[in-house]
């Protein structure tokens, strides 16, 4: 396939040869960015964001420029392990050729993991029907009772974790967890967003519709330690069929007060029941904040 010469000065090759397009295919990706250079995923005029850059690559690999449409829009800083993204090309081009291509041309902050063509009617926001967060924290100060020395933060880790300050109580955090288990109205941690009519606004030009309601199923929702060569995290993982604006970093600012002692764990009934901003915590950094997965039900091919 002949590459438009204003596209690539030394073009990409992605089809094995030369032919016809033919019909339409609905594409599916899988990829995983470091969100720290970025202002978050969705395409916004004068910022760099991964759906900007993902569309560009579209453009200089295929001549065709795209707008992907992701299982959800992650905010600057912000990082994922699995993201999805969906979009429909006319170049008949391998899955295996495209990964390969988009690699070579996209920043190295952003890598495509899985390439592949879909039935039609995949929609990787509509037709996900589970997502899993991670938020990670970097303790700087062990609990009371622990025999642990206080750690300092090491510069190439602070970018993906919380460096928090305090001791923290696992175990009254893995408590509040539990209560956020089930069908809830989340409205009290969902963002009061100054921006809304904005990004309504870039919505619109995604074919993205605002959620209707605050009300969402949450499966799992665990604290755990985890230990690695360069520091100790406390680690929080969240599955549930959808979250809202600032939903998670919302709920992991709540229960950093609950391990710091500010809050209890059974207030987390009350603050879900009473559907204000105010009434929950704060709102956590988007650095410790991974997207680790989508799920999607039917089959998609």
């Amino acid at each position: 396939m002949a590459l438009s010469s204003n596209l690539l000065s030394n073009p990409i090759p992605v089809t094995d040869s030369a032919q016809t397009a033919p019909n339409l295919q609905n594409w599916k990706l899988t990829l995983a960015y470091d969100g720290a250079g970025f202002s978050g995923w969705q395409v916004q005029p004068g910022e760099r964001t991964i759906q900007g850059e993902l569309q560009a690559a579209l453009g200089r690999v295929t001549g065709e420029s795209p707008l992907p449409q992701g299982s959800g829009r992650t905010d600057a800083g912000v990082h994922a392990l699995g993201q999805v993204a969906g979009f429909v090309l006319q170049a008949p081009i391998p899955p295996v050729n495209l990964l390969r291509a988009l690699n070579r041309t996209l920043p190295p902050a952003i890598r495509i993991l899985e390439a592949k063509t879909v039935s039609g009617s995949f929609h990787a926001r509509h037709s996900a029907v589970a997502k899993t967060y991670e938020y990670r924290v970097f303790l700087e100060r062990p609990e009371p009772d622990s025999r642990e020395e206080a750690a300092i933060c090491p510069p190439f880790l602070a970018p993906y974790v919380y460096a928090f300050p305090w001791p923290l109580n696992l175990e009254a955090m893995e408590a509040a967890a539990l209560h956020l288990v089930g069908e809830r109205d989340f409205l009290s941690f969902a963002a009061t967003d100054p921006d809304q009519a904005s990004r309504g606004h870039h919505a619109a030009s995604n074919l993205e519709e605002e959620p209707t309601t605050a009300i969402r199923t949450i499966y799992a929702s665990t604290w755990e330690r985890r230990q690695t060569e360069a520091a100790s995290l406390l680690v929080y993982r969240v599955r549930g069929n959808g979250f809202l604006h600032h939903m998670v970093r919302n709920l992991v600012g709540t229960m950093l007060d609950v391990g710091r002692g500010y809050r209890k764990a059974e207030e987390i009934p009350g603050i879900l029941a009473a559907r204000t901003r105010s009434a929950a915590g704060p709102t956590a950094p988007a650095r410790g904040l991974f997207l680790h997965s989508v799920e999607y039900g039917a089959p998609e091919i």
